[in-house]
């Protein structure tokens, strides 16, 4: 009993911790004759659809359209506010309302008046004053750094104003906090990863951005581009492997599920994606972009992070159920697998919808202060785009579950690795060819078995 005559333990330890075993190279070769063509045409919409660059524009001045440097507070000096006209009481003295009773405090309290040193562009040392008032949401110290806007055709001692604070060194830190934590957890993985993650961003913003801006179809667009950043991370991350393309084909037929339901819905719902500022000022600067488009465009790229969890857990899952036990046929691998998925689809789902919650709690809290009817909080056009985007993203993402899992079961129940170096098929009476019939082998749960002539008898371990 050497181990040229045997075949290789499925129970075995090294198995149950190790990578998944290659598959066939017929079931490779049919894997590879669905994604070849599919990597094929994501190339050829990037070639073709590549913008150049963002296209140029005059600055209109407003908003996040500014010319903007950095800046430092360099010394601050207490007033009162009414000598620097820091805020006028309404003509009428009517304080009743918040904004006379805003205006009221803000002249009878004390005002800082911050003198602020631009740090870069041609103006660079160059000093202006700042006002700011007591009740403000943001207050300065001395040697804060900010970002200020310039205004050229502004008289010359209203050129500069200070708009936000300078966040660069905390998010700097925070960024490579997450980074330190991601490699020593996840290793060689997990800097895979965060390549994976710089990737994403440069399709994001080398592709994605600005084709929308050259007049491209948002939709198009945001397929090309989501298909593009998911071949990138799921293959970087997880190897070009049989089990990462069946990946890759669960969260592709679920993009196709996300992008006609969205279709769908924002069309009939009458939504138009020109909701805040923002967005009216990008429709104002570019009205060709189709604002609802990009609507869609965004539920597509806000679902493909969550869909790659998923897709690739539940073929993890499936793959790993087969190498515990191979005599698990598809259907009892996908009753196990949707089994695992069911409480994978609670926990997705409840974090997508918090997510959205979260980033409109400002407005839900407007809504609730006003104490409007969930109804009327529903049917409004700002709140409706989330309830679209959560709803469309969950059910996507709960499709994704049972399409993974039937995808992962039935490649692997397909799969029939052939031997290298080992044991030659086995014949039809079930003994491996070129092999004596008397000779001994393992049976399915590692016991040794003998074949006689016409039949076989099982020793006892």
């Amino acid at each position: 009993m050497t181990p040229s005559t045997h075949p290789p333990d499925p129970h075995g330890h090294s198995h149950s911790h190790g990578p998944a075993a290659p598959v066939s190279r017929h079931l490779r070769k049919v894997i590879a004759a669905v994604l070849v063509p599919f990597a094929t045409a994501v190339v050829v919409g990037l070639v073709v659809l590549w913008p150049g660059g963002t296209p140029a524009h005059e600055r209109t001045g407003v908003g996040f359209d500014r010319q903007t440097q950095q800046g430092q507070v360099v010394k601050i000096e207490k007033v009162d506010c009414g000598a620097v006209n820091a805020a006028q009481v309404p003509p009428t003295g009517d304080t009743s309302t918040p904004q006379g009773r805003e205006a009221q405090r803000a002249r009878t309290g004390d005002c800082e008046k911050a003198t602020v040193e631009v740090k870069s562009g041609k103006d660079k040392g160059r000093r202006f004053v700042e006002v700011v008032q007591p009740d403000a949401p943001r207050q300065f110290h001395v040697k804060q750094d900010v970002v200020v806007a310039y205004a050229p055709d502004a008289p010359r001692d209203l050129q500069y104003s200070v708009t936000d604070v300078d966040r660069t060194m905390p998010m700097a830190l925070l960024a490579g906090i997450f980074a330190l934590a991601v490699i020593v957890v996840g290793r060689l993985r997990g800097l895979m990863a965060l390549v994976a993650l710089v990737i994403s961003f440069a399709v994001l913003t080398l592709f994605i951005l600005p084709a929308i801006l050259q007049g491209s179809n948002p939709l198009i667009v945001a397929v090309v581009g989501a298909s593009a950043i998911m071949l990138i991370a799921l293959y970087l991350c997880h190897g070009l492997t049989a089990r990462t393309s069946v990946a890759v084909l669960g969260t592709l037929i679920s993009l196709l599920l996300i992008g006609l339901l969205g279709s769908l819905f924002i069309g009939w719902a009458s939504l138009t994606g020109n909701t805040d500022d923002n967005t009216g000022l990008i429709h104002g600067l570019f009205p060709e972009i189709d604002m609802s488009g990009l609507l869609l465009a965004g539920v597509i790229i806000g679902s493909l992070g969550v869909l790659d969890d998923v897709t690739v857990t539940q073929t993890s899952a499936v793959w790993e159920l087969r190498q515990a036990d191979p005599t698990m046929g598809p259907r009892a691998l996908y009753r196990a697998g949707i089994r695992i998925g069911r409480d994978h689809i609670a926990s997705v789902v409840n974090t997508l919808v918090l997510a959205y919650a979260g980033a409109a709690l400002p407005l839900l809290l407007l809504f609730s202060i006003a104490q409007s009817s969930v109804g009327t909080v529903a049917n409004s056009e700002l709140v409706a785009e989330e309830i679209v985007r959560t709803l469309v993203g969950s059910i996507g993402l709960v499709a994704s579950v049972p399409v993974t899992t039937a995808l992962a079961a039935l490649v692997v129940s397909a799969d029939r690795p052939e031997p290298s170096g080992g044991p030659a098929p086995e014949t039809a009476a079930g003994a491996p060819s070129g092999e004596p019939s008397g000779a001994p082998s393992k049976g399915p749960l590692g016991g040794l078995r003998t074949r006689g002539g016409g039949g076989g008898r099982r020793r006892k371990k």
